[in-house]
């Protein structure tokens, strides 16, 4: 591990950072964490990710929507709800065939996990059974495979599993007591119970949530000492930059700062060290000085590829040109 020398004023436990117990991270010692001058921040960040990552490999993953629109729900964020004017055409589940060719072509591209998102409320069981041929199918190309479909029910998350899913994405979203101002037709702990069943059936999580909906720095906080406080901790932790859609309720949601944004990438790598931090939605609207800072404070993986469902993403090449100036390599990951 590359040697790293500690800023006089921290002491050993601070320095650490993964030393603090993952019980340990509540609100208020994340927020401690949001409220330390920014080098300090980073260092703590950087150094505990030293410890658990190389610091110059990121991992990509693509992801697909393989049925897009027409979703229930009304989450404030989301282009797909059916209720909203979003310009976003309800579409059906996608052939098997046309889910492998993107896999196979995320593949060449460089993607080593390949992720495939139904806007769903909660997947009835025929559609369960369409996505686990696509899982066994792209798990046959040698990807790692993850879903996002909604809530699950009972024995569907054991479905998932026997057709060799590796990670389900289920996000908190934010924290548990601004949730409410972000949809109403489900709760926390609807969340919580669908994660627990992706656990229960030996699925690895991938959860994370959404910055920049209106909510506080207190609030940033609580999502991530949420986060933390999942045993085991989320093995993937996707950090979305809200995008602005039009025809959504939150379409006139103020910008976040976007050293706010890094400032959190950094308490999420500090509170969970062994997680991949993912940045996810909003990177088209980042600049490449904004990224690199997110590097810096520990995020370790992207989405890849020129759209995310149904909002756009940095270009292929983009990405390439960026890891290329920043001296990174891509990894498989876990």
């Amino acid at each position: 591990m590359d040697s790293v020398t500690a800023p006089p004023a921290a002491s050993a436990e601070s320095a650490a950072g993964a030393a603090q117990p993952a019980g340990r991270w509540t609100r208020d010692a994340i927020l401690e964490l949001l409220e330390l001058p920014f080098a300090d921040l980073l260092w703590r960040a950087q150094t505990v990710h030293r410890q658990h990552f190389d610091a110059n490999r990121v991992q990509l993953s693509q992801l697909l929507s393989i049925k897009t629109g027409g979703c229930p729900e009304d989450c404030g964020y989301c282009p797909q709800a059916a209720r909203y004017h979003a310009g976003v055409d309800a579409t059906p589940l996608l052939p098997l065939e046309q889910v492998v060719a993107a896999a196979t072509a995320a593949r060449e591209a460089g993607a080593t996990r390949f992720c495939m998102g139904a806007a769903w409320r909660s997947p009835k069981d025929r559609d369960i059974e369409q996505v686990t041929e696509m899982v066994r199918a792209v798990a046959d190309l040698g990807l790692e495979t993850c879903v996002t479909l909604g809530m699950l029910r009972d024995g569907q998350a054991e479905r998932l599993k026997d057709a060799g899913l590796d990670y389900y994405n289920h996000n908190l979203d934010t924290a548990p007591e601004f949730y409410g101002q972000v949809t109403s037709t489900r709760d926390y702990q609807d969340r919580l119970d669908t994660l627990e069943r992706v656990r229960d059936a030996g699925i690895h999580v991938c959860c994370g949530g959404i910055l920049g909906m209106g909510e506080s720095r207190s609030q940033r906080a609580g999502l991530i000492a949420q986060l933390a406080a999942m045993h085991p901790q989320p093995e993937s932790v996707p950090i979305n930059n809200l995008v602005r859609v039009e025809g959504t309720p939150l379409a006139s949601a103020d910008p976040l700062d976007p050293l706010e944004f890094v400032r959190t990438i950094a308490a999420a790598r500090i509170a969970m060290p062994r997680s991949r931090v993912r940045l996810s939605a909003g990177r088209e609207e980042m600049s490449d000085e904004m990224q690199a800072l997110c590097f810096l404070a520990g995020a370790n993986s992207v989405f890849y590829g020129e759209q995310l469902l149904t909002t756009p993403n940095p270009r292929a090449q983009r990405d390439r040109e960026l890891f290329a100036r920043l001296g990174m390599s891509t990894d498989a990951g876990h």
